[in-house]
Formats: structure tokens, sequence, C-alpha cells
């Protein structure tokens, strides 16, 4: 859990390498080495024929295919935001995301809140408003980020099958998208693939910077607390704001410091709620088989 973690926050450093290559391009190739290496996995597995299945059933594909496209435009608006050195705001959109996912879980699933989760979701919601006002403009990045991975998440909730064969038939839903543009910018001569070694084997190594952390963070699900996941995740966006600041020098204000000390403080809120639900969850189980030893 740990290591798909540091994979994801460090992947800015990845991205910044590959700054001279347009961004849709990237993506392009993103989706391309992540289909060959999750399909590849399902292959080893022997998990082919239940791929084959979910891409033949309507009902799944509908909610596969609004999850590609929510995945895809958050794909691409981080690689962006590396680029156009915004990766302060990537980092705070993935900071806001649980508190955002929190908020879809009630309003889809009629979820009940804490007191103190509510206070979290209100005290994100004010550094919002913080931020906007102190630069000026509404942070876009951060936002749509938090979005487009809470929905993703959120329509993912109603796939009954394992992370891995949901990504792949994402990623087979987004694959002919990926092939055209790669074969255009091909036939016009505009492809970075060709422009070096160490591009190529960039681009290449896209897919298992997609695929590789992920497949670490199914497996540990299984053997992990929700409670400690959700803690552990926060490594994610704490590494992209540590190389945002740090590495890219990127410029942190005052107000972003305000912006920070404030969604800081919801996460503590919100894992704090998580913990003490968890807590109570364990202790009731503790007590029911207790009873039934009795």
């Amino acid at each position: 859990m740990v290591l798909a973690c540091l994979i994801w926050g460090s992947s800015p450093i990845f991205y910044k390498a590959l700054s001279h290559v347009p961004p849709d391009e990237i993506l392009a190739h993103r989706t391309l080495w992540s289909f060959v290496i999750f399909a590849g996995v399902l292959a080893v597995q022997k998990r082919l024929p239940v791929l084959r299945a979910v891409l033949c059933n309507l009902r799944q594909m509908r909610v596969i295919a609004f999850a590609a496209l929510m995945i895809s435009i958050n794909w691409f608006l981080f690689i962006l935001s590396i680029q156009i050195e915004k990766a302060v705001e990537a980092s705070l959109g993935y900071y806001i995301f649980p508190l955002v996912a929190v908020l879809l879980g009630v309003v889809s699933f009629g979820e009940r809140l804490g007191r103190l989760q509510w206070a979290a979701v209100g005290l994100a919601g004010a550094a919002v408003v913080v931020l906007t006002i102190g630069q000026g403009v509404a942070p876009w990045i951060s936002l749509i980020l938090a979005v487009t991975f809470g929905l993703y998440g959120l329509v993912k909730k109603k796939l009954t099958l394992g992370p891995v064969v949901t990504v792949t038939a994402e990623v087979t839903v987004l694959l002919p998208f990926a092939m055209f543009w790669l074969v255009r910018l091909l036939w016009q001569g505009e492809t970075h693939f060709t422009d070096t070694p160490a591009t190529a084997v960039l681009l290449i190594s896209s897919g298992i910077i997609t695929a590789l952390p992920l497949i670490l963070f199914s497996r540990a699900t299984q053997h992990v607390p929700l409670a400690t996941v959700g803690l552990i995740q926060y490594i994610n966006p704490t590494g992209q704001f540590l190389c945002a600041v740090l590495l890219f020098g990127e410029p942190f204000s005052a107000v972003h410091s305000v912006t920070f000390a404030m969604i800081w403080l919801a996460l503590a809120l919100y894992s704090s709620e998580g913990f003490l639900q968890d807590r109570a969850r364990r202790s009731s189980g503790i007590a029911s088989s207790t009873d039934a030893a009795d």
C-alpha cells in the first residue's frame, strides 16, 4: 500500500521528464501501454474470458464507458498540470478528493455523515473559497481533478468486478481513440515517440507507472483495514505537493499556506471520524463474539 502511494506521489517527476511531449500524446501512450500490461496480467491469470464477458455486457459497459471518460479527463489534466507548473494545484485536488467522494456518497447513496465529517466537508469548501478569493480565480484544476476522480470512484462502486478487470475494460474503451491519435501523429510526422530512445522508453513506461501501483493497491486493500487505507492514501498528494514545492520550485504563497492548513485540518477531522467508527465496529464485533461464546 505504501509503495503504491509512493509511486503515485512521485509520478510528477516522471511526467516532468516528458514535458517536451504534448499531454495528449502522453495520454494516448499511457492508454496503449496500460492496456498491454493489464491485458497481459489477465492473460497470465487466465481471466481474459472475464474481460470479454464484461465488454459484451451492455449495462456494465455504460458504467465502464463513463468511468473511462472520467479517468481520461483526470489523467490528461494531471499531466497538463505538471507541464504548466500547476502541480501544487493538482496535489490540492487529490487532497480534496476524499471529501468530495464523501459528499457524492451522501447525494447518491444517502450515506450519513458524522458531525466531524460534516465539519471536514465544510472546512474544505471554505478552503476553496479562501483560495479563490486570494488568487482571484477558482482553483479549477484542483476542483476538476477532485470531482472527476470522485465520480470515477462513485460509478465504480456499482461494479462488482475486481479493479484490474474494470481498469482493463476502461482502457479497452479508450484504446481506439488512443490508437487513432497516435497513428495521426505518426502520419503527420508530429510524433515524439521516435525523438530519442529515452523518450520512447519513458512513453512505454507510462503504462508501468499506471498499472503497477494499481495492482499493488488492489492487492493491499484485501488485507489492510479501510481506515488505514484512507490515511495511507494521503502519501500520494503529499508526495505531489513536495515534488511541486521542493523539486519544481513552484510558488507557495501565504494564501496557499492558509488553504492547505484548512484542508489538512479537514482531513484530520475526517480521518478521526473514520477511526472512531472503525473502532466502534470492532468493539461491537468483539462484544457480539463474546456474547455468542457465552
